[in-house]
């Protein structure tokens, strides 16, 4: 499975805990994954750092009926929805979860100690206020998946073109990108989750790979200036839209609760 932001992770488990799919204990051990530790600052009424299990109950107490998240890039708001504080730390650490049902949103702070394969990573999410607003650029499911689709399209054809695409892990990655819409869906989201939401992320993991590789190896036949230029033309609204699928994605569960009702689940 493809490494997804540790933002996504406490979103869609969070909102698996919400829903009642998974037990507080199962949903933290998924959030924290590989890392060490996991702790929360800044909730009301305490005093200092705490651990998941009690930060995701507190923050029910005051009202969170679900979790969005922002994957912010420069120039991009992507999900944000104020105040600028909040909006800039969020851009700092390309991501966020904001909550819904009550103003708050947590941003997180990665430290990292040990040598490379022995790391010890811990994460404290900073509780801050937000802005009760639409978050900025998010699109529904569906748009998500027809844009990606038609973007990765066209960056193939001028990639290729471009004799990008050559080196066999780049075109490898072409492919997988298209064939993950027909893939069964893995547990890429958590349980509860539609399976569309589960296609569209897996996709979107994926073609974020291929850019990652198209960067990384990705010289090919385009030597000159002017075709590498061309090359991060095709690119850029490609990693665009899969940011934007990624957000659409995770943020599937509050979507289908708008749609129909308070009363429904994921």
């Amino acid at each position: 499975m493809l490494s997804q932001p540790r933002s996504g992770l406490l979103a869609a488990w969070g909102n698996a805990l919400l829903a009642g799919f998974v037990s507080p204990d199962d949903a933290v051990l998924a959030m924290v994954g590989e890392d060490a530790v996991h702790r929360v600052e800044g909730l009301p009424g305490e005093t200092g750092p705490v651990g998941l299990t009690l930060a995701l109950g507190r923050l029910r107490a005051l009202g969170v009926t679900g979790y969005r998240v922002a994957l912010p890039a420069p120039g991009h708001p992507l999900g944000l929805c104020g105040p600028p504080e909040f909006n800039a730390r969020a851009l700092d650490a390309e991501e966020a979860v904001i909550a819904v049902g009550a103003p708050y949103g947590l941003v997180p702070e990665v430290s990292a100690v040990g040598p490379e394969g022995d790391r010890h990573v811990s994460v404290l999410w900073h509780c801050l206020p937000v802005r009760e607003a639409p978050p900025a650029d998010v699109p529904s499911l569906g748009e998500a998946e027809r844009e990606l689709s038609e973007a990765l399209r066209e960056a193939a054809e001028v990639l290729s073109g471009l004799d990008v695409a050559a080196s066999g892990p780049v075109a490898e990655a072409i492919v997988d990108a298209y064939r993950a819409r027909a893939e069964a869906g893995r547990e890429v989201l958590a349980p509860g989750y539609p399976q569309r939401a589960v296609r569209v992320l897996e996709q979107a993991q994926r073609v974020g790979l291929m850019i990652e590789l198209a960067y990384e190896h990705g010289h090919g036949g385009a030597v000159s200036a002017s075709e590498m230029a061309a090359r991060g033309e095709a690119l850029r609204p490609v990693e665009r839209f899969a940011r934007r699928a990624q957000v659409a994605s995770y943020n599937a569960y509050v979507e289908e609760r708008e749609r129909n009702g308070p009363g429904a689940g994921v």
